[in-house]
């Protein structure tokens, strides 16, 4: 197996601000769990590109994987770990031809990133989880879509090939590369796996029925729906309305979500907030639940409905390309402006007798959800048939 440089900055960065991994991170931690043992660390710092040692690379994946009981000592073995390495740190060490994996779009955005590859001979194999940020700027932080501009110029101008989530995404990486008339690196669709769940409590978190949204709080999610919907069931039905459980962080110009979760007389005792979850905490939510809510504007994947289908628990969703392609006919298609259709489904699912609930389980017993073996054979084709057409080129 051929040696690895596993770009980590971003695990690092967001591990330092005890942040609960994204989605984005655990693909990386699974990028780390199956490349590990035959790779080493990178970390860029301060324009300081930091390469550790096989043993310190393996005492920090090892870190990364096993979520130590002890953050703030793990943290501290974290920063001397990398600054014992940045004075061996040099470009010699980086000179070799390898594969550099970077799984979390990390640097990307900066100019000496894209600066550094093209003097070097690494040859980069780029993660892109989404174009959202293009597509739809409306949805995302102030200046991302320029910052997610550059990141795409990087992928495009420096990379040997792009492993990408879905069918969707690449084609909008696709376009994007034809609209700039770049060629477009050698490129597969890699399906993300759902975890390893652990066994879920037999009791339910909420009082059934219920329902779960799970994610992010922020604008692309659209909570503003659901929220809008629940509070008119609550003035319809009174007490037997159900119960809506929201599990993700705060994100980004989520003010008008928070305030009303925080201070809506009339959702509370009937909405709920989790910031997050440990995964039996949120295997035991999922698994007691009526349906998952996935009212989303955009996705590049939609990891959230994996893992609910995975758990055969019905998922009511919005009607997007990358939603199809991962669910096909086994999900219910909304589209996300509809707040009364998603109020008649919520209301149809929330009876012990759906027959909407009951066709989606029976279409549920036909999923087979995507596996990480599965996923990284696709990778590892990607790499072997790289170092075949170099061989090529070499000869």
């Amino acid at each position: 197996m051929k040696a690895t440089l596993l770009d980590v900055t971003r695990l690092l960065d967001r591990r330092l601000q005890r942040r609960l991994p994204t989605g984005i991170d655990r693909v990386s931690l699974e990028y780390v769990r199956h490349f590990g043992p035959r790779s080493t660390a990178l970390v860029h710092l301060a324009g300081q590109w930091i390469e550790l040692s096989a043993n310190d690379s393996a005492r920090l994946f090892g870190g990364l994987l096993s979520e130590p009981a002890d953050s703030r000592r793990f943290n501290a073995l974290i920063v001397w770990l990398v600054a014992r390495a940045l004075p061996r740190s040099t470009c010699v060490r980086l000179s070799s031809s390898r594969f550099l994996l970077n799984t979390g779009h990390a640097g990307l955005e900066q100019a000496r990133y894209a600066h550094f590859l093209h003097r070097s001979p690494l040859r980069p194999v780029f993660f892109v989880h989404d174009l959202i940020p293009l597509s739809y700027p409306e949805y995302c932080r102030p200046g991302e879509s320029t910052r997610h501009r550059i990141r795409m110029q990087t992928v495009l101008s420096t990379g040997h090939a792009v492993i990408l989530n879905s069918q969707a995404t690449l084609d909008a990486m696709r376009h994007y590369a034809a609209e700039h008339h770049q060629p477009m690196p050698p490129a597969v669709v890699a399906p993300l796996a759902p975890p390893q769940w652990p066994r879920a409590d037999s009791h339910p978190p909420l009082r059934p029925p219920y329902f779960v949204m799970l994610g992010t709080i922020e604008p692309r999610k659209n909570h503003w729906l659901i929220l809008h919907v629940w509070r008119q069931l609550i003035e319809r039905m009174g007490a037997a309305a159900p119960r809506l459980l929201v599990v993700g962080q705060h994100g980004w110009e989520c003010e008008n979500v928070v305030d009303m979760l925080e201070r809506c007389e009339v959702l509370r005792g009937f909405v709920f907030e989790r910031p997050g979850c440990s995964d039996a905490e949120l295997a035991t939510c999922l698994q007691h639940a009526q349906a998952l809510l996935f009212p989303s504007f955009a996705e590049g994947y939609g990891m959230p409905l994996v893992e609910a289908l995975a758990l055969g628990l019905p998922v009511i969703a919005s009607d997007l390309p990358a939603f199809r392609e991962i669910g096909a006919t086994v999900p219910e298609y909304v589209d996300p402006l509809d707040g009364r259709r998603w109020a008649d489904l919520i209301v149809d699912y929330a009876s012990p007798e759906s027959p909407c609930r009951r066709a989606q389980l029976q279409r549920l017993e036909s999923f087979v959800a995507p596996t990480w073996p599965a996923h990284f054979a696709q990778v590892e084709a990607l790499l072997e048939r790289l170092d075949n057409l170099r061989g090529q080129y070499t000869n």
